[in-house]
């Protein structure tokens, strides 16, 4: 993955806070999106990132596949929505560290117009996304520094609504960044909040983590771990994960492992459902 000047971004040997040119990273502390671009073989994160990486593979060994193939599924869903649904606006919101085909990437490789609003609540992504991710001339990317948990804010912003015509459909991405949100039920009125704001022929995208895999007794124990703060995952069923679309037309196959929703032309065999455990689903607003 390519990388930004110093100036840009910091040094991911250098240790404690540091600067970007407008907030501040705290090297010290895990950040989702570092970890999942360590777990991605990427190069931009810090040792506290590497440490909350490698003590998720020791809980979840094949973590690591999980990413890759949860990376493949935001890909293979931007090309629905963009070559089948006809999708030109996309609200990307945890987008996590620029890696290869992005968003906007995999859009405007099909319709160069489209435009994309990435949304992340850590300052060295918005960094990396202003220096690296360009859009097309007849397209725009725009990227916000700001939290799923308000997502009126989110959509009160002017640059979103400069970049965006909510009067028309709009994707809306919520990529393995949904079970970031603890508890039962929590992540309900986000998703609601947001889909009310979009027109009908909107797409929902998302995927979660999930516990469904193992025995009861393990989605104990995470929840546990979650609770006491030595995890930030909060694995949801199959039938949380569909509930996030009550009122949406699931695209099929419906609620499915990322690793199987529509990967027809990926390679095969694909894996087994136990190793990628994170459920991913695609829904139209009517």
């Amino acid at each position: 993955m390519a990388r930004v000047s110093s100036q840009e971004s910091p040094d991911p040997a250098a240790s404690g806070p540091a600067r970007t040119g407008y907030a501040q990273i705290d090297t010290s502390v895990p950040h989702p999106a570092r970890r999942y671009n360590y777990l991605l073989g990427g190069k931009d994160n810090f040792a506290a990132d590497r440490a909350a990486g490698d003590d998720l593979a020791r809980m979840f060994p094949t973590v690591r596949l999980a990413a890759v193939e949860n990376r493949r599924f935001l890909q293979r869903a931007t090309r629905f929505l963009t070559e089948e649904a006809g999708i030109r606006q996309f609200l990307d919101i945890g987008t996590g560290l620029p890696t290869a085909d992005n968003t906007h990437e995999v859009a405007q490789r099909i319709a160069r117009e489209s435009r994309v609003v990435y949304v992340d609540n850590d300052p060295m992504v918005m960094a990396h996304a202003r220096a690296l991710l360009t859009s097309t001339p007849e397209g725009r990317t725009t990227y916000l520094e700001d939290d799923l948990r308000r997502p009126a804010d989110i959509l009160a912003r002017r640059e979103l609504r400069d970049t965006l015509d909510l009067s028309k459909p709009v994707g809306l991405m919520l990529i393995a960044v949904l079970h970031f949100i603890g508890g039962d039920g929590a992540a309900v009125p986000i998703v609601r909040t947001l889909l009310d704001a979009l027109a009908p022929g909107s797409y929902l995208v998302l995927s979660n983590a999930t516990a469904d895999q193992g025995p009861p007794e393990g989605l104990a124990q995470f929840r546990q771990l979650f609770n006491a703060g030595k995890v930030d995952i909060w694995p949801r069923s199959r039938a949380e994960v569909t509930e996030l679309f009550d009122g949406l037309e699931l695209i099929p196959p419906g609620v499915t492992m990322v690793s199987e929703w529509r990967a027809e032309n990926e390679p095969q065999p694909r894996p087994n459902p136990d190793d990628v455990a994170v459920y991913g689903a695609v829904g139209r607003k009517p």
